[in-house]
């Protein structure tokens, strides 16, 4: 008898948007079935992504998005830890379990690294630069079955991360934040089968769990419905 593969769902959304807080809780709620893979940046130091993020965090110094003055080999270093997660993935015994739910993945690398990108070549076209990364991408990994896009109002999700991180967010930073919301939106757009958007703006942390557990549930109904 052939395992069925879990159904891999990521979560993205703006910093503050309440990403990691509504994946551990879902996490929890759903208990074994499901497999939570943490944020790259939030990997333990003694894996390879950590040593990889604690190197780029020592070059870049206090740059919240681990800029290191050299974007192009950063984008190259996000693509291949990418692959390296999967690869990990794809190597483990998943009895047992039904949904890996992924904090931050393939799309978070493209509208990050294409914001930050674009900022250095601004010859550049950001959509394209999105769409190049994520094609270089699938040529060489999976990508997740099904993406939930948290969004909610820029103001207080900037505030929120502004307060985890301890210090204000300079303009620049702020605006590069925008910069990579409305390209998440896009690469939304473009992708509906596997997006599903979720405005968490009047929602509190517990709430926005809850709609995301909910989302996840459905998700693996229809897949079973499906394999009727």
């Amino acid at each position: 008898m052939t395992t069925r593969k879990p159904l891999w769902v990521s979560i993205e959304g703006r910093n503050g948007a309440g990403k990691t807080t509504a994946a551990r809780s879902v996490a929890a709620m759903l208990g074994p079935r499901c497999l939570l893979v943490d944020e790259l940046t939030d990997q333990r130091g003694d894996t390879l992504p950590g040593l990889v993020i604690a190197a780029l965090r020592a070059v870049g110094g206090d740059s919240v998005f681990l800029r290191t003055g050299h974007p192009v080999a950063e984008t190259l270093a996000f693509l291949a830890l990418q692959v390296h997660k999967a690869e990990r993935l794809a190597s483990r015994d998943l009895t047992g379990v039904e949904v890996i739910l992924e904090d931050r993945g393939v799309d978070t690398v493209a509208a990050c690294q294409a914001a930050i990108l674009c900022s250095e070549y601004p010859e550049a076209r950001l959509e394209s630069v999105v769409q190049h990364v994520l094609s270089s991408l699938r040529r060489w990994t999976v990508f997740p079955d099904a993406t939930i896009l948290l969004t909610g109002d820029p103001a207080v999700c900037t505030a929120r991360f502004a307060e985890r991180i301890g210090h204000p967010l300079t303009p620049q930073e702020i605006s590069l934040l925008d910069q990579i919301d409305r390209l998440y939106l896009t690469t939304a757009a473009q992708d509906p089968g596997r997006y599903t958007r979720l405005d968490v703006s009047e929602l509190s942390p517990q709430d926005s769990a809850a709609a995301v557990c909910g989302i996840v549930t459905a998700l693996l109904d229809r897949r079973v419905a499906h394999a009727s």
